[in-house]
């Protein structure tokens, strides 16, 4: 089965070193489209075989990465300060609206699918909210290591 990466910017909830990009390895499920797919659960885990080959990818271009627990969340505005505080305390580090929907649907299909992350803001401390030019300055790279990340699979 053909392969498939997706790239996107995330909202962080701690603090992540400069260049680095993210690679879930789970999901939290806060959104409704996951549930058509899979059974209920807390969580949802992105594929291993797309993992590894976007892991490996991002190491051959020289740049680093990191796997982390993403909170999927299919609203706008549903970042209050006691939510972000909950999740960070069920182990998330980053907030995005895909991820769990995307994983859930390609297990279904029985294809491998694997994401990365770059930060467009950050939530890390509320009181100071910080847009990072809301990721602009990684996307582009990012589609880039899909790409090849695509080709690996």
């Amino acid at each position: 089965m053909p392969g498939s990466c997706r790239s996107g910017s995330c909202g962080c909830l701690k603090a992540f070193p400069e260049g680095t990009f993210l690679v879930p390895y789970r999901a939290l499920r806060d959104e409704g489209t996951s549930y058509h797919y899979a059974p209920p659960s807390r969580f949802i885990e992105t594929n291993k075989r797309a993992r590894k080959a976007i892991e490996e990818t991002i190491l051959e271009h020289g740049m680093k990465y990191q796997e982390v627990t993403t909170w999927s969340t299919d609203g706008f505005y549903r970042e209050t300060k006691e939510k972000v505080e909950y999740r960070k305390g069920e182990g998330c580090s980053v907030v995005e609206m895909e991820c769990s929907a995307l994983a859930a649907c390609s297990s279904f299909r029985r294809a491998d699918w694997g994401m990365i992350l770059y930060t467009a803001d950050s939530l890390a401390d509320v009181e100071q909210y910080d847009e990072r030019n809301f990721g602009g300055n990684a996307y582009e790279y990012a589609l880039l290591l899909c790409l090849d990340a695509v080709v690996k699979m």
